[in-house]
């Protein structure tokens, strides 16, 4: 068997957080630590993305929390696995705009007691998340999505795979990162 460098090795299934329709001719795949500040930076640029390719993008937000260096990480990423677990894809998605909207805020803004804030916000039970950040309930499904990435060769966040090859261009740059997914687009592969 070929191992091609730079590809997707876990497929897009049912169980990942996706956000855009399942047969859009592009699926953009981002392996992100929500208290990464270069995630904090993507955040809004892959909203815009979303925003301009509309109907033609699926997005999928994979955890890969670098706890090294983010102590709050996969705290973080199990908290939003809860939230959607107990309220649903939507909640999920108001979870994940919550956090990276108040990552910055404060250098605990991703402690137990704000996670708890914004998953009440998002439409979760408190005492429910509450529940399983300290049980640990979510850390396996967080150390899959990790494993996964490290199996596509994630080494760094945020890692973009575009139909189920990684982007190696400058995500920085809206232009080129645009022109990456409308390329795959007329393509139509999926990842």
């Amino acid at each position: 068997m070929t191992i091609q460098q730079g590809m997707l090795r876990t497929p897009v299934s049912d169980t990942d957080h996706s956000a855009g329709p399942k047969d859009a001719p592009v699926t953009l795949v981002e392996y992100g630590d929500f208290q990464c500040p270069y995630c904090f930076r993507a955040h809004p640029l892959v909203m815009k993305l979303q925003e301009r390719m509309g109907d033609k993008l699926r997005f999928v937000f994979r955890n890969f929390p670098i706890a090294e260096l983010h102590p709050f990480a996969t705290k973080a990423a199990e908290a939003a696995e809860s939230v959607a677990a107990h309220a649903g894809p939507d909640a999920y998605w108001k979870m994940h705009h919550a956090i990276f909207e108040h990552q910055q805020d404060s250098p605990t803004s991703l402690d137990g007691p704000h996670l708890l804030r914004y998953a009440a916000s998002a439409g979760a039970e408190r005492s429910l998340v509450e529940a399983d950040l300290e049980e640990g309930t979510f850390a396996e499904r967080v150390q899959k999505d990790f494993t996964s990435g490290v199996r596509s060769g994630v080494n760094g966040t945020p890692t973009f795979f575009i139909n189920g090859v990684r982007f190696d261009g400058n995500w920085t740059s809206p232009s080129e990162f645009l022109e990456a997914l409308k390329e795959a687009a007329t393509q139509g592969a999926h990842g």
